[in-house]
């Protein structure tokens, strides 16, 4: 059935954004190997990106700030944060603001992460990184680059 005129979207382009897991890959995101993402779902208009991280045992994300909420839910593995261990079927929501001194998988751990805007990372220098949804697009475009050639 289709919907009355007055609840049809005024932009007839828009789609909904289907992701086939298995059509994306992996993007390593260290240089020990240790940490690789699958990307989801960037928003241009919000800034709202969505991803599954994979990390191996013993990978350490460094300090960083939130400046913008995220959304995390374990998935399998443990991850070691701020308020203590989170595992299989554990979320958690990250207010803006958040500062996180390291988040530490215990065991291979994966989980999806949904963050509505950057996340910056520190150490006693100063800002040692960014990762936001302009960084995770191009990471994405990158490797399909690099799949293509």
């Amino acid at each position: 059935m289709n919907p009355p005129d007055h609840m049809l979207p005024l932009n007839p382009a828009l789609m909904d954004t289907l992701v086939k897991g298995g059509d994306t890959g992996w993007i390593p995101n260290d240089a020990e190997g240790k940490a690789f993402m699958k990307v989801l779902f960037v928003s241009e208009e919000t800034g709202q990106w969505g991803v599954l991280f994979r990390w191996k045992q013993g990978y350490v994300a460094g300090p960083h700030k939130h400046l913008s909420p995220a959304h995390t839910f374990i998935l399998s593995g443990k991850l070691e944060i701020r308020d203590g261990v989170l595992e299989a079927g554990d979320y958690i929501y990250e207010r803006n603001g958040m500062i996180h001194e390291k988040t530490e998988a215990l065991e291979d751990t994966e989980y999806f992460f949904l963050c509505d805007g950057p996340l910056v990372f520190y150490d006693e220098n100063g800002i040692t990184g960014y990762l936001g949804w302009e960084e995770v697009a191009r990471m994405k475009a990158a490797v399909e680059a690099a799949s293509a050639a």
